[in-house]
């Protein structure tokens, strides 16, 4: 009986450290309940907004949302040489703060339904215990072309470090496997509409 009591007790302290150390960040996001989003079949990706101190960070993760938007099927993408281009003849001072005319005229001048735009506000190494780990949170939007309107919105962040690797030192990820994942996390909020 006692031996079972302790299996117990054991088995109820591990749950409690376990579980804590499994759970996921939910991200904030915002999808509009009114758009069908079986209509969007074409979107520009912007530069992102790189609010870092990495110098090509907001370049690393535009792209890996390119493929993981490519990858999921939902949209086609045009290519970003395009964008760049449209920026530039559009006269486009600002990418960080388009205005509604600005993401109509893109919208046109790509011949998209949607722009996504966005900013890396994290990404590099943090400090966890006695080792580091890659930290990365991007936030990401989708406006409607037509009506400039954003549509769809998420924030999401990761840490490299899992739950083995801050209570038992295991190997943690690289920053490449951090940022595909917080960028698939992301998507997937779209995937189910």
């Amino acid at each position: 009986m006692i031996l079972l009591k302790r299996y117990f007790l054991t088995s109820a302290i591990l749950i409690l450290f376990i579980i804590p150390g499994c759970r996921s960040a939910v991200p904030t996001y915002h999808i509009s309940e009114d758009i069908d989003f079986s209509f969007f079949k074409k979107a520009a990706v912007m530069p992102l907004d790189n609010l870092t101190s990495e110098k090509f960070a907001g370049d690393i993760v535009k792209q890996v949302v390119i493929s993981e938007l490519l990858a999921s099927g939902l949209v086609d993408i045009v290519i970003p040489g395009e964008v760049l281009k449209a920026i530039k003849s559009l006269g486009i001072k600002s990418i960080t703060s388009l205005n509604t005319e600005e993401i109509r005229d893109l919208g046109k001048a790509l011949n998209v339904e949607a722009i996504i735009m966005g900013s890396v506000q994290e990404y590099g190494e943090v400090k966890v215990g006695s080792s580091s780990a890659p930290q990365v949170t991007i936030t990401l939007m989708m406006a409607d072309s037509a009506s400039g309107a954003i549509v769809w919105s998420i924030t999401k962040s990761r840490s490299g470090a899992g739950f083995m690797s801050r209570h038992f030192g295991a190997k943690h990820e690289t920053i490449s496997e951090t940022v595909l994942a917080v960028v698939r996390n992301a998507i997937r909020t779209l995937v189910q509409y």
